[in-house]
């Protein structure tokens, strides 16, 4: 039977500073909206990449966020994190090239991105934001080590976050 434990917060900090993909959701009026995002986590905050558009102006209006994050080998070896917290747009031209630079570090995939600006169909252009994520209460959980049918343990993620 599978088991389900709470991470410690090193166990939760060792997977923010190594992962870098998760799910954000936002919420306007009752109308939740989640989306897929790289991050970066540096010195107990998390940082998104985005271009501007319907989260952005989601976020100017109601800056709480949850940042769902996982880790899944298979079926009972898994790890997923709930981070609730608030976004600040990064307007500051110094801060905001640090932050990329950490981005970018972890992400190298988003260098056109950053280093193009382009139109889409709709003729908007498309606007680079970024946002600091300050968590206000972490969670974590993870599937416990089991023993298969003859009782040898079986390999766990946790394995991997000692």
């Amino acid at each position: 039977m599978l088991e389900v434990q709470e991470l410690s917060r090193p166990q939760i900090i060792e997977l923010l500073e190594r992962l870098d993909y998760g799910h954000l959701a936002c919420s306007l009026n009752d109308h939740p909206y989640v989306i897929p995002v790289h991050f970066a986590y540096d010195n107990g905050e998390i940082f998104i990449y985005t271009t501007e558009g319907k989260k952005s102006r989601i976020l100017a209006a109601n800056p709480r966020v949850c940042l769902q994050f996982e880790e899944v080998i298979d079926n009972q070896n898994w790890v997923s994190v709930i981070v609730d917290g608030e976004a600040a747009r990064v307007t500051d031209a110094k801060e905001r090239e640090r932050i990329l630079g950490l981005i970018v570090a972890i992400n190298p995939t988003l260098t056109p991105a950053v280093s193009i600006h382009w139109m889409d169909n709709w003729v908007r252009e498309n606007i680079e934001v970024l946002y600091r994520i300050v968590p206000l209460e972490i969670n974590g959980r993870r599937a416990a080590r089991n023993t298969d049918e003859t009782g040898q343990l079986v390999p766990s993620i946790d394995d991997t976050i000692q």
